[in-house]
């Protein structure tokens, strides 16, 4: 496989988002849009990743490192346009062999399939491949200047005549060079255009002015679409869910309301899942096989075992490990905790930091009480063991396998196995004394009424 080289260009800001967030730090279904062009980039097969950040963007590149270790970063700290930020990363670039690719890190919808169409031209023979796509409305896009499947040039609308604004493929993301034809051309880049920027566009003029062989590849627009402001961010989303979807429903996953479920770009789910409508994913979740999840969960950082039931309005948080044929109903929140298998929390519960043996029953309105205000302390509850409704467990604490809690207790010590656990004060009846209470009320009233 031939060498490839990619420059991510990560130093502008959208000037649309309204937000203190770097716009590249925004997430489309769960991870930032730098990260998803990186993603792309190194599906791809780069194996050289250089990352042209601004000052002060250290964020972009921890989020770039989380996915790429690899990558190396250079910053742009004069805003001269595209050209001159692709040079600040010579000292990768100038001894590297095979291809090098520049893209523009504002793109969350690509995917490797779109850098290999680059690929496949240079691989063909191309000297150099450019990348466009056709928009509904091309306004504010360079153009291809084409003649067959050769390309002449690139235009930047501001510098276009109205018959160049006429055409309808523009410049998409990816501009893909042999390594010394890029060498050569970025050094002769000049700044002679209205907005006095260095064009990376201007590489086709000047590869093609050495008789190099330029051609093109055009992309469908919803895997190049930019995101400059939150209605494009929203409908990068939109986009990219509808992608998740239509992959997961073809892996054998059931949705009955597709537009109502949301996924992350991680979550991983096995076949004959069935899920309800309203049902968002966040990152790092992983489902089974043969899974029912009903609607109006929230789950994030979890681990779903085979044939488990969730929800409805069940919230799973990080940390959360269901094993096989487990349950969390309705109104369960379930946060750094282990399930064993066959073990039940049917409703109205919040379990955190908490180990659950294997066909223990958790009845309804049970919390562990793991947080002392300054430590999290956990809850450690063997196999099956049956908890009674409306029970408060105090971490640190140890309830043995088969043990038993009464309803309503607040357990604050460890309980062996087999044994009952009852914290609650004794029931006391006093007999005829529900008349008093009543008149007492109505007095009350009366006085409230009067005044």
């Amino acid at each position: 496989m031939t060498e490839l080289t990619v420059i991510v260009l990560a130093a502008g800001e959208g000037t649309r988002m309204k937000s203190s967030r770097p716009k590249l730090l925004h997430t489309v279904a769960g991870l930032p849009i730098i990260s998803h062009v990186v993603r792309a980039a190194t599906g791809a097969g780069a194996t050289n990743l250089a990352v042209i950040t601004g000052p002060g963007h250290e964020k972009i590149e921890a989020a770039v490192e989380a996915i790429a270790p690899h990558a190396r970063f250079f910053q742009q700290t004069e805003r001269k346009g595209t050209a001159h930020a692709a040079l600040m990363a010579e000292p990768l670039w100038r001894d590297v062999k095979g291809y090098i690719a520049v893209v523009y890190g504002d793109h969350p919808l690509l995917r490797p399939e779109i850098f290999r169409m680059i690929t496949d031209r240079l691989d063909a023979g191309k000297d150099a491949a450019i990348l466009g796509f056709e928009p509904e409305d091309p306004t504010g896009y360079g153009r291809l200047l084409t003649d067959g499947d050769r390309l002449l040039g690139i235009r930047e609308h501001k510098d276009a005549s109205d018959t160049e604004r006429e055409i309808g493929l523009c410049n998409a993301c990816i501009l893909g060079f042999r390594a010394d034809v890029f060498r050569d051309a970025i050094v002769k880049i000049d700044d002679n255009n209205v907005q006095k920027e260095f064009y990376l566009g201007d590489l086709v003029q000047h590869a093609n002015a050495a008789g190099c062989d330029v051609g093109y590849a055009v992309a469908p627009w919803e895997d190049v679409m930019g995101v400059n402001s939150q209605a494009q961010l929203a409908e990068a989303e939109a986009l990219f869910q509808k992608r998740l979807r239509l992959q997961m429903m073809d892996e054998g996953v059931s949705l009955s309301d597709p537009s109502s479920v949301y996924f992350s770009y991680d979550t991983k789910i096995g076949r004959e899942v069935r899920i309800e409508p309203n049902v968002y994913f966040g990152p790092a979740v992983s489902v089974g096989e043969g899974v029912t999840i009903k609607a109006f969960s929230h789950i994030e950082g979890a681990q779903i075992g085979a044939k488990a039931e969730i929800g409805p309005f069940a919230r799973l948080r990080p940390g959360t490990d269901l094993a096989e044929g487990t349950k969390v109903g309705n109104f369960v929140e379930v946060k750094n905790a282990t399930l064993g298998a066959g073990a039940k929390i049917n409703h109205l519960s919040y379990i955190g930091d908490a180990d659950i043996g294997a066909k223990t029953n958790v009845g309804a309105g049970t919390i562990t009480c793991n947080y002392d205000g300054i430590n999290k302390h956990r809850t450690l509850i063997g196999e099956g063991v049956f908890v009674g409704s409306n029970s408060a467990l105090v971490a640190p604490l140890n309830i043995g396998d088969n043990a038993y809690i009464g309803s309503g207790s607040i357990i604050t010590a460890d309980i062996p196995a087999d044994a009952l656990g009852i914290g609650r004060a004794r029931q006391e009846n006093k007999a005829g004394y529900a008349p008093r209470l009543r008149a007492r009320a109505e007095a009350f009233k009366k006085s409230k009424q009067e005044r």
